[in-house]
């Protein structure tokens, strides 16, 4: 069977991007041709390599890009993994799929292994991707876990995110709902998706209930929205507090079954809305 092409598309392609395509060749070679580019690309890391070594990944062949390098070239999925690269690159030329995926920055990550944490966290997503885009049954559940213990690796800490107010209480009671609950997992996925996207996953025929329940989630700042056109998409809020989009992470992750078959249906789609067709 002819493999899948994968591009991650970060700003520097410096660490985040790298470790992607590092960890996806070695889940998933065989399945996979892996690429990574940056909008504004910079000298790779040493600390990246350091933890993907640590972890057993190999890290030959990785040169930091510039995504122009790519120009003209079709790939089955293009993955940004962080917002900036989403906002310059919101929709790459020739993507078959594309996924907006963000991850704290491990250079300005507070916290006492920030490689390793990015490393951990890319490492589950990416054992979600798999387990979706290859049509696991409803029971599958992510295993794969990075238990690397790295070492720091002299990096000066930066002060900590400023991130939004969220109350618990209120975060907590938004899981509570199938609708809510679904709609953070789909958009976790996904990265960003409109209403009518929701509606078709979640096969709901009522778009004020959606739109009342996407209201609830913005109100506790858990979801944040913008414009484009006649369309709003929504998204996990980028400054949501790291301990929030964990759970939301980590229930993705583990309970990819619940909802399967609603990333199926929003797989076949017909007519979904364009997030912008520009790449610069």
């Amino acid at each position: 069977m002819k493999k899948k092409s994968v591009l991650f598309l970060c700003t520097g392609n410096s660490a985040r991007s790298q470790m992607a395509e590092a960890l996806l060749r070695s889940k998933a070679s065989d399945q996979f041709d892996v690429f990574s580019a940056g909008t504004q690309p910079e000298d790779i890391d040493s600390r990246a390599i350091e933890a993907l070594t640590r972890f057993g990944a190999d890290t030959g062949g990785l040169v930091s890009k510039n995504v122009q390098t790519f120009a003209g070239k079709a790939f089955d999925y293009v993955i940004s993994l962080c917002d900036k690269a989403n906002t310059e690159c919101r929709r790459f030329p020739g993507a078959g799929k594309q996924l907006a995926w963000d991850f704290p920055d491990p250079k300005s990550r507070a916290g006492h292994q920030p490689f390793s944490s990015t490393l951990a966290e890319l490492n589950n997503r990416l054992s979600m991707f798999l387990l979706v885009e290859n049509n696991v049954t409803a029971k599958a559940k992510t295993t794969a876990e990075v238990t690397a213990k790295v070492d720091v690796i002299g990096a000066n800490e930066t002060p900590p995110e400023v991130f939004a107010d969220v109350d618990p209480i209120a975060f907590y009671k938004c899981l509570t709902d199938d609708i809510r609950l679904k709609s953070l997992m789909l958009t976790h996925y996904h990265g960003e998706l409109c209403v009518c996207e929701l509606m078709e996953a979640l096969n709901e025929d009522s778009q004020p209930k959606v739109s009342r329940n996407l209201a609830l989630l913005k109100k506790a700042a858990i979801i944040s929205d913008r414009k484009n056109g006649q369309w709003v998409f929504y998204r996990i809020n980028p400054n949501l507090p790291l301990w929030a989009k964990s759970v939301i992470a980590a229930t993705t992750e583990n309970n990819i079954g619940l909802i399967m078959a609603h990333l199926q249906r929003l797989d076949i789609m017909q007519n979904r809305p364009n997030k912008v067709s520009f790449c610069r």
